[in-house]
């Protein structure tokens, strides 16, 4: 296996440490760098998963750059020559940079995030089908018809929740989305994450994956509505293989699904300090990740380490 990325050391002003990325502040952009520290029910766990970082940030710039005429995205560049940092930096601030920035980093455009996430959903699953089962509504919104779990819905729905810093997520109407941005805002935010979603899922469709569901963020950048964060990743997103998908039943995820079965049969109560994980559920959560690329991408996960 390769070497696990917990935390990154950078002589460089911290811009936040999230969950999963160590991003820096390179004064005029941002130095986003996907270490291989995986959460699970909001915590993150002491274990990291190898290549994950890899997986999460190339997938991303993989998505970047194939989305880039539907809408603008932060993604400046993908770093695979840490020498290229250099442009972003004056003379006296930089430094000698660590290899495992290649393949797991890129520098971004700073923009004004807007604290919505964007979730889209084309098949029914996870807590939507919990709220279906229970009230025949997903996020507060009825449902017709008699949906099974896993079902793939009419037409794919918009369902956004806050961006909450700690804890959970929690639905967000449209009007209170209007009155956070204003009409104009709302609309296209919604209108681009469908369209993205419908375009992402067609593509990965066509390589053997469905893409059930996903989440978009997004930011402003010169007035312009703009993609940020990560894409289209495990992370961000439901993915099945197609040639294993039935209706009416779970389904195996391209995920750290091993990791969250494994959680809930160890009897852990969901608060820190999670439990540490076993070789062989971190293996095949490793692997999952980059069967996930290596279909979507028809590329073979090269480390350039």
């Amino acid at each position: 296996m390769d070497t696990v990325l917990m935390e990154t050391d950078l002589p460089l002003p911290m811009f936040i440490r999230g969950k999963v990325r160590d991003t820096y502040d390179l004064g005029s952009h941002l130095l986003m760098v996907a270490t291989d520290r995986i959460s699970a029910f909001d915590v993150v766990l002491p274990n990291g998963v190898p290549l994950k970082g890899h997986v999460l940030n190339r997938l991303s710039s993989f998505w970047f750059r194939r989305t880039a005429e539907m809408i603008p995205n932060h993604m400046t560049e993908a770093i695979d020559d840490v020498h290229s940092l250099d442009s972003y930096l004056p003379a006296e601030s930089r430094f000698a940079y660590p290899p495992y920035l290649r393949g797991r980093s890129m520098v971004t455009k700073k923009v004004k995030r807007i604290p919505v996430e964007c979730v889209v959903r084309g098949y029914i699953s996870g807590s939507a089908w919990a709220e279906y089962k229970e009230h025949g509504t997903v996020s507060g919104n009825p449902i017709p018809g008699r949906l099974r779990e896993s079902q793939e819905l009419e037409k794919p729905i918009f369902t956004p929740t806050t961006k909450a810093e700690t804890g959970h997520d929690m639905p967000i109407t449209t009007e209170e989305i209007i009155k956070l941005i204003g009409l104009r805002t709302a609309l296209e935010m919604e209108e681009k994450s469908l369209a993205v979603y419908n375009y992402a899922r067609e593509y990965a469709r066509s390589k053997g994956i469905i893409i059930a569901d996903t989440k978009f963020e997004f930011g402003i950048d010169n007035g312009r509505l703009t993609l940020i964060d990560e894409i289209l990743t495990p992370d961000s997103s439901r993915f099945w293989n197609a040639d294993q998908y039935r209706a009416g039943q779970s389904q195996e995820s391209f995920d750290k699904q091993p990791v969250r079965d494994w959680l809930t049969a160890s009897g852990w109560n969901k608060e820190p300090p999670a439990p540490t994980l076993p070789p062989d559920v971190i293996e095949a959560t490793s692997k999952r990740y980059v069967q996930a690329y290596e279909k979507i991408t028809g590329r073979q996960l090269a480390l350039l380490e």
